[in-house]
């Protein structure tokens, strides 16, 4: 069955958070992304809808970077989620591939990510780009992805927004 990739509209919001509860072992995603909206850090944000129901979805929101002393426009991926039943269908890719789109329309220069090299790899996310930026996150699987040709700076901070320091937070 087809399914479509659009922006987040305020009825979807119910469908989000069905989503990522039924993806993630805990509500902690769920909560994450309302945290986004509710602080006003959520940059892109796509649904996949089939039938009329949301099986996927995935947030991009603004963080705070530094390049060798320059603000650098950046974004955080996270989190994307699938509805179970439709994982390995390709929904994920496509909701990211269209959230990068639209990243680099928006003249965005870099999107950090936290997650599984091997399947973030193939979207040209890589832990190289993402080693010269301290973080909170840094670790081999703190991946980033230059965009629209930028260059790459020596040294760097890299700050997700701060709803993610609340990550798992009742």
């Amino acid at each position: 069955m087809s399914f479509t990739v659009r922006p987040e509209v305020a009825k979807d919001v119910e469908g989000i958070r069905k989503v990522h509860i039924a993806a993630f072992p805990t509500a902690a995603e769920a909560d994450l992304v309302e945290r986004l909206r509710d602080d006003h850090d959520s940059e892109i944000s796509l649904v996949a809808e089939q039938a009329g129901w949301i099986v996927g979805h995935v947030l991009l929101s603004r963080m705070q970077v530094v390049g060798d002393g320059v603000p650098i426009f950046a974004l955080g991926l996270a989190p994307v989620a699938v509805l179970p039943e439709q994982q390995r269908t390709g929904i994920g890719s496509m909701l990211i591939r269209g959230a990068l789109a639209l990243a680099r329309e928006a003249e965005e220069e870099m999107i950090f990510v936290l997650g599984d090299t091997d399947y973030y790899g193939r979207f040209g996310f890589s832990a190289a780009i993402a080693t010269p930026f301290a973080s909170p996150y840094a670790c081999p699987y703190l991946m980033a992805l230059a965009l629209n040709d930028m260059v790459m700076p020596a040294s760097g901070q890299a700050a997700y927004a701060s709803a993610f320091a609340r990550l798992g937070d009742s």
